[in-house]
């Protein structure tokens, strides 16, 4: 039922209304089915667009709600001449918005609009770099990678984008980082004067276009200046305005952005782009600056020194995280070495003539002079409100990063994202635990933002039966707990003939169940595919999706962000409740911190987050009306624990069987 003029506060909203109804502007596409529950958000955005208000939407999968955002900030764009940014996590919602939905809105409007698909710089391949580098290559680069350099020069006079996309085989990602575009160095002073420097092209189109779709770590990098400036009435441009999809993920990804990460690898990576003492190539040989070369050396001897010490006072026997609790763990010997290297090459470059290498040099300086800054930082524990940790990976020559995180986000999203006269739009299809979406409200600081919840349309009462094994081991008995998963994952991978994610929350426990069980789906003739092997995520889902009697073994990754519609995926196996490792330092910090509070870090913290990676899991499942199939809880804490039925209420409303044998 149409609701009467008088119940909507602007003809907007009315209109956009109007157009998600049975006989509306939507239902002129093919595809089309009316929800109302795609209506009602459709309705509460084009309102906090209208209004420049701020809004917090959990839309349950099957809403539609990427046509629920766009068509009413893109008519409100239009309209108010404003710049509507989407952002999301993942690359293939990404290319759905930009290949699909947002052309089906064009098709749909009468007046035309421009779009932009925005990458961040690196993807760009810099013409002036280029040619700078093909004529000094020999001072640059060894023989190989001179060959890889003439496959990118031949590549640069074919590509359309100039994007790495557009570029099979990916290039040597030492001689791409020479060529790509980098802040100081393409600049629209030096590359924006004519029309060959593709990002500086992206970035006019990116000016005149409507919408805009990029993702949260582009859209922060933004934010904090790496690439632009803070706009007063804008996020990134003026008059913009932004809606943030896959929003559940936001937090994780602005601290990060908003803290320091420092690695021996990343220095390393640094010096050696200066100079290399194997090829002798380098930046400072180009210079042709042996004081550069003794500088450059020092410091990475230093480098090596600083952290193998720091590594061998370490013990990491416990975990590969190591939480630091004061400050002083170690002698900042690189203080010195660096600051030398960093004046030596601002000083060389007041010398250099040409103008795009000497952007280079100043570029190189101050890439040395933030590293100097940062482990400064880290080692003194400057930044109030930050917990600091040294992580260590088995896998690499350089092992040690440098890692320090705010512990509350907050505050800080509060200032740059809820800001007043402006339109942050945040949704997800989980962001709801027990209390509706105060958890998740308070995690990013949107005390201002109005909160919707619309539910699925989906049928899970047809579509969709939950199974949980009643006399499963408790994780901590190992063995136990591990042969129990071994006998129940045959049994129920058995039920569906494989097409079934089997999920974890240990790699190791994962790597041993895929060992065991290997000699029976070669016997049952299933395919198992394992995360961390040769094959990519991505190569894995393909794989997953064209072997239709196939099972996929994965870990965090896998929870969420994941879409295979259809008869591809039937079964979903969740082999432990998902909380968080308790001993992680920034874990530990959260914890601490609402315990110093006077709350319940469980209650508060440790329950809230395992419920949506829970509920991310389970939504694995059903993608479309037409999916069927079962989730499968290998834990039997939801029947046992108090906890355990927090668990229970917020799967979707379908049938639910404690098996007692099988």
């Amino acid at each position: 039922m149409i609701a009467p003029l008088n119940d909507f506060p602007s003809e907007f909203e009315r209109q956009i209304h109007l157009a998600f109804g049975p006989g509306g502007m939507l239902a002129k596409s093919k595809d089309f089915e009316y929800r109302p529950q795609q209506q009602t958000m459709a309705a509460a955005v084009a309102r906090a667009c209208q209004n420049r208000s701020h809004l917090i939407v959990e839309a349950g999968t099957g809403v539609g709600k990427s046509l629920a955002y766009l068509v009413p900030s893109i008519f409100h764009a239009l309209a108010e001449n404003r710049k509507a940014l989407v952002s999301t996590h993942t690359i293939n919602l990404q290319e759905q918005l930009f290949h699909k939905d947002i052309p089906l809105v064009q098709k749909l409007l009468p007046t035309p609009f421009k779009s932009v698909l925005l990458k961040g710089r690196q993807n760009y391949l810099c013409p002036r770099r280029l040619q700078r580098v093909m004529s000094q290559g020999g001072e640059l680069f060894a023989s190989r990678e001179q060959e890889e350099m003439k496959r990118i020069w031949e590549w640069s006079h074919r590509t359309r984008d100039g994007t790495l996309s557009d570029l099979d085989p990916a290039p040597d990602p030492q001689v791409w980082l020479q060529v790509c575009s980098e802040p100081h160095v393409c600049t629209s002073r030096t590359c924006g004067l004519g029309a060959e420097c593709f990002y500086q092209r992206a970035r006019k189109e990116a000016d005149a276009a409507k919408v805009l779709v990029l993702n949260h770590s582009l859209f922060f990098n933004f934010l904090a200046g790496a690439e632009g400036a803070l706009e007063e009435r804008g996020y990134l441009f003026h008059n913009d305005f932004i809606i943030f999809d896959e929003a559940h993920t936001l937090e994780s990804v602005a601290a990060r952005h908003l803290g320091l990460d420092i690695s021996h690898g990343g220095l390393r990576y640094l010096l050696h782009r200066l100079f290399h003492p194997r090829t002798q190539k380098g930046i400072v040989a180009a210079l042709h600056s042996a004081e550069a070369m003794k500088l450059v050396l020092e410091a990475e001897d230093e480098a090596d020194l600083f952290f193998d010490k720091l590594e061998r006072s370490l013990d990491f026997k416990r975990s590969r995280e190591l939480r630091l609790r004061e400050p002083g763990i170690a002698a900042n010997s690189l203080d010195l070495p660096l600051a030398r290297l960093h004046r030596n090459l601002a000083d060389a470059a007041r010398d250099v003539d040409d103008e795009v290498f000497k952007a280079e040099v100043q570029e190189a300086a101050r890439r040395v002079e933030g590293m100097r800054v940062g482990l400064g930082e880290f080692l003194g524990q400057t930044r109030a409100d930050h917990v600091y940790w040294i992580e260590r990976h088995e896998k690499r020559d350089t092992h040690l990063t440098l890692t320090a995180a705010p512990v509350d986000v907050s505050a800080q999203l509060r200032k740059l994202l809820f800001r007043p006269d402006n339109t942050a739009i945040m949704t997800s299809a989980t962001l709801a635990v027990g209390d509706g979406l105060r958890y998740f409200v308070n995690r990013v600081g949107g005390d201002d933002a109005t909160t919707l919840q619309v539910d699925s349309p989906f049928d899970y009462a047809r579509q969709m039966r939950v199974f949980i094994p009643r006399k499963m081991p408790e994780p901590s008995a190992r063995d136990a707990y591990e042969g129990a998963l071994d006998h129940w994952i045959r049994h129920f991978v058995s039920m569906t003939q494989g097409k079934a994610f089997v999920l974890f929350t240990s790699y190791q426990t994962m790597q041993r169940l895929a060992e065991t069980l290997a000699s029976f789906f070669r016997s049952e003739r299933i395919t198992c595919l394992v995360q961390g092997g040769t094959l990519p995520r991505h190569r894995l889902l393909q794989k997953f999706k064209e072997d239709r009697d196939s099972v996929l073994f994965g870990t965090d990754s896998f929870w969420q962000g994941v879409d295979v519609p259809g008869d591809a995926l039937s079964n979903v196996i969740l082999t432990r409740l998902p909380f968080a490792v308790p001993d992680h330092p920034l874990t530990q910090a959260k914890c601490e911190r609402i315990i110093a509070q006077g709350g319940d870090a469980f209650r508060e913290f440790s329950l809230p987050e395992a419920l949506l990676k829970f509920r991310q899991g389970v939504g694995r499942l059903i993608r479309t009306r037409q999916d069927k199939g079962i989730v499968v809880i290998l834990d039997n804490r939801v029947l046992t624990k108090s906890y355990g039925k927090a668990f229970l209420a917020v799967l979707p409303k379908c049938p639910v069987e404690v098996v007692e044998t099988g």
